[in-house]
């Protein structure tokens, strides 16, 4: 196993002093699926005091956690917690220990562990694995550590987390433990807004995250109750092959991992159930759900506590989901002139992985064709630099007023608007010539 050097470090300090020392948990398992881990973490036998003494002649220390045993150590190499081995008492709030233990024993730390591909170490002998850790990352399974209603009724959080390495590691969780969270599910209520929107967050980005969804909509609907009236929801139409959440997680499924886009894909149909009517014949529409779904989005990233800049992102990709876009280069440079590429590139994403979670009908085959042609078309007039917005415009209302075609006012600015349109339509060049002799044939 591959450990950086600011890691190899501390390990060698504590060692020499005479501790236990080893990388734990998801480091470790990063490592053995071949991943780089994004930090590391080590476990040691020396109290926090005496982690202290030893690392702080050398590195800066953070009391981050010392009540529970956790130092940090700022190295060259980023920031390392080093946790004392301990073992936890009481969860009365479902969320954090009552109290907490320090042990002389690594193998009793790694039992307080939520699964088992976490509750492995590197000591100086090799992986210490006493609980199958190792077994189930090649079998790819999410598994808890001993008794899994135990290991929820210990800490609400372990339930999405369970979700959440699925959906990352594209694993399956193991029936027992899947079981005791669906029974686990109503102490959710007790985890913050912050750390569910933490979770969630990690999960849709997930190569998994769509599979997860699918199976588990009912423990997402204790954190997103708008999830709830999408679980076996009939669309009554041939352009739906499956319910309304099956729709939901499929898109996500099939949606390029843009944060902004997997959180539109996740919540844009989740105001269907109230908007749904069936016609004469017995189809189903929803009139009015995109409207209603960006407000529903909204209410939803902002009772998780999502920041703001995801909400004003996601808000838009709800409400036109359902809008045909333009298929002429005029209309592509206006959508492209109000949104800017970043916001179109992940419309058109979103637009396209909605029609990918229908069935294959003519219709959605068409639409499916408009959505590439409008995405290329944006993207031919974004490489072009092609003039979309009055900042591009290469006449000026100091141009204007310069040849005497108009003064200061409300026109000045009417005259400008029309100026872009023209460029826009392609019926004058963005040149400052063309637009004064332009301006010049407009009637005062």
């Amino acid at each position: 196993m591959n450990v950086p050097s600011h890691v190899t470090q501390l390990l060698k300090a504590l060692r020499t002093a005479g501790f236990t020392a080893c990388p734990v948990g998801g480091c470790v398992r990063d490592s053995l699926l071949g991943r780089r881990p994004s930090d590391w973490d080590l476990c040691t036998d020396a109290r926090p005091q005496q982690v202290k003494a030893c690392l702080s002649p050398r590195w800066r220390t953070v009391d981050t956690g010392i009540a529970h045993g956790t130092v940090t150590v700022l190295t060259r190499g980023g920031p390392v917690e080093v946790t004392t081995f301990r073992v936890e008492t009481g969860y009365t709030d479902h969320r954090r220990p009552d109290g907490v233990r320090f042990v002389a024993d690594l193998k009793e730390d790694l039992a307080r562990r939520d699964f088992t591909v976490n509750a492995m170490a590197l000591d100086e002998e090799g992986i210490v694995d006493p609980f199958g850790g190792r077994a189930d990352l090649e079998a790819k399974v999410i598994r808890c550590v001993g008794e899994p209603a135990a290991r929820f009724e210990e800490d609400a959080l372990r339930i999405l987390r369970a979700l959440r390495f699925a959906a990352c590691l594209d694993f399956a969780i193991e029936p027992a433990t899947l079981a005791a969270a669906r029974a686990a599910a109503p102490t959710l209520s007790r985890v913050s807004a912050e750390r569910v929107f933490t979770e969630l967050d990690k999960l849709l980005l997930g190569r998994g995250a769509g599979r997860v969804l699918a199976e588990c909509g009912d423990i997402l609907a204790r954190v997103i109750p708008a999830v709830g009236p999408c679980l076996g929801f009939d669309l009554h139409s041939p352009r739906h092959d499956r319910d309304l959440w099956g729709h939901i997680a499929r898109a996500v499924s099939v949606a390029p991992a843009r944060r902004e886009v997997r959180w539109a894909l996740l919540l844009h149909d989740l105001a269907k159930p109230e908007c749904f009517v069936l016609d004469a014949k017995g189809f189903g529409h929803a009139p009015g759900h995109a409207a209603r779904g960006a407000a529903l989005a909204r209410e939803v990233l902002t009772e998780l506590k999502a920041p703001g800049s995801l909400v004003r992102a996601v808000e838009p990709l709800v409400r036109w989901h359902d809008t045909p876009m333009p298929q002429d280069v005029a209309g592509a440079r206006r959508w492209l002139g109000r949104w800017g590429w970043p916001m179109l590139r992940d419309m058109a994403a979103v637009k396209r992985a909605d029609l990918q979670a229908h069935a294959s009908t003519p219709v959605i085959r068409r639409r499916m064709e408009e959505t590439a042609r409008f995405e290329r078309l944006a993207a031919q007039a974004q490489r072009r630099g092609d003039c979309v917005r009055l900042n591009q415009l290469a006449l000026k209302g100091s141009d204007l007023m310069d040849a005497g075609v108009c003064g200061p006012g409300p026109r000045l600015g009417r005259l400008l608007s029309a100026a872009l349109e023209e460029v826009i339509e392609g019926r004058v060049n963005n040149d400052r010539a063309d637009l004064l002799a332009w301006a010049g044939t407009q009637k005062r």
